[in-house]
């Protein structure tokens, strides 16, 4: 049995009734695992000061040892199991970093039936499983914590479940994938195109050696799901989350965004209808006066819009190691809190008791509706600067704003962009068709969607 002289330390005032430290087990020792290491370690007396008894981690499962045993120090058992760690009956609360669904589900799944808290970065298992895992949990009285799965120093699952339990919460809308921020950064601020901002950010460290799930919009719809699961009491099916990347954005779309008065990023937007809701990402252009548009680099920022508090916005970094052990950290705390497991969870899993969890009908994607920009090339139909208006007239899609946008060195390149009527995006792809049956062949080079959120600069 693991030793704990830690707790006698604490002054009697400071002690929960009964409990000694709890004890962890740590899956993954890579990066959030070595951040989650060093954090603990490193404000060790100040955690225990906050919670009223230790957090010590007694047992790590890595894949290499040694290179584990440089990360979790001496004192730290170590196994190449992780199935020997969650059913170890002298740990309290596992925490799974290792990334993955498949093996993750095993081990998660396996720990709650131990009787064992879990706390988990794992974004992707809990958008693609929550369900399961939050009912096995619920049913064996322990917690499933996973702050650190979206968006990892803004503490926005507590946020959504706690700050804001008293509202109605009418929509959230974010930024929860710094690296596509950060290109698109890149693409903005010196009109590199996509591969040579990607590229910056592979050599910066922002970038995996395979960015796909970042750059195709798979990562932000799975912290998004999140987000909606929480902002609705809702059992959101990961299948239906609309995931569009940024790999197709031109620099050209983003000056004449500007030119227009907005700025493209990458939203994640679950918003709520009457009878059904939106769960969502891909490129938008928003409004420049709005915060949104003023989270640059890899930063995340994510905009909530409530009955009661009004608009709020919170913004951080979106990855890290030690940012992301913070969010680790504070899910252990919490769990620190309950003490004995076996009573219920003290916030719901999913920010409504399991009873109210309602399966929302999520909209597709085509019934979306929203304003949209059109870029149009000049040098293909040199009419379009005379005709295009009536044209568009001609099809239902009255021109509401519109810019004549020259290229700065291309001549060939200059654009005609226009902002449509709202619409879903059926309705725009059958009178776009009809547009070009009428024009002889005109069609946008580019359309995107245009999220008209209200205006608080930063």
């Amino acid at each position: 049995m693991f030793q704990d002289s830690s707790f006698s330390a604490l002054p009697e005032a400071l002690r929960v009734s009964g409990l000694g430290a709890l004890r962890v087990g740590l899956i993954g020792t890579g990066v959030v695992g070595s951040g989650t290491c060093q954090l603990l370690a490193r404000n060790a007396d100040l955690i225990a000061q906050r919670v009223g008894r230790p957090i010590r981690l007694v047992m790590a499962a890595a894949r290499d040892l040694h290179k584990a045993a440089q990360v979790v120090g001496p004192d730290v058992d170590l196994v190449s199991d992780p199935l020997a760690l969650v059913r170890h009956p002298d740990i309290d609360v596992v925490v799974e970093v290792m990334g993955g669904v498949t093996l993750a589900k095993t081990l998660v799944l396996e720990a709650i039936a131990q009787g064992k808290h879990v706390v988990t970065a794992n974004k992707a298992l809990l958008a693609e499983h929550g369900s399961e895992i939050f009912a096995a949990a619920q049913a064996r009285g322990v917690v499933v914590a996973y702050e650190a799965a979206v968006a990892v120093s803004i503490p926005i699952i507590k946020v959504l479940r706690e700050g804001l339990a008293a509202n109605r919460i009418h929509e959230v809308v974010g930024i929860v994938n710094g690296t596509s921020n950060f290109i698109l950064s890149k693409m903005a601020e010196g009109g590199q195109d996509f591969a040579a901002a990607l590229r910056l950010a592979t050599e910066l460290g922002y970038a995996e050696a395979d960015p796909s799930f970042d750059v195709e919009g798979v990562d932000a719809a799975h912290k998004t799901a999140l987000l909606a699961a929480n902002a609705f009491g809702a059992d959101v099916p990961f299948a239906q989350v609309h995931a569009q990347g940024i790999t197709e954005l031109d620099p050209w779309d983003m000056a004449c965004a500007r030119a227009l008065g907005y700025r493209i990023k990458l939203l994640g937007i679950a918003r709520q209808q009457a009878e059904a809701i939106e769960v969502r990402v891909h490129p938008a252009l928003v409004p420049e006066g709005h915060w949104l548009a003023q989270v640059q680099g890899s930063m995340n920022g994510i905009w909530v819009n409530t009955d009661a508090a009004g608009p709020t916005f919170h913004y951080g970094a979106g990855a890290g190691s030690l940012t992301t052990a913070s969010a680790v950290v504070a899910d252990l705390i919490d769990v620190a809190r309950l003490g004995p497991a076996g009573g219920p969870a003290r916030v719901p899993h999913r920010a409504v008791q399991p009873t109210a969890i309602r399966r929302w009908p999520v909209l597709p994607i085509g019934q979306v509706a929203s304003r949209h920009y059109l870029r149009f090339a000049v040098h293909a139909w040199p009419e379009l600067l005379t005709c295009l208006p009536d044209w568009l007239q001609s099809v239902g899609l009255d021109v509401q704003s519109w810019a004549h946008v020259r290229h700065p060195e291309d001549g060939h390149q200059d654009a005609l962009v226009v902002l449509t009527p709202s619409l879903s995006a059926d309705d725009l792809a059958a009178r776009l068709e009809l547009l070009r049956h009428q024009s002889g062949g005109v069609v946008p080079v580019a359309v995107w969607r245009v999220e008209d959120l209200p205006c608080s600069a930063m």
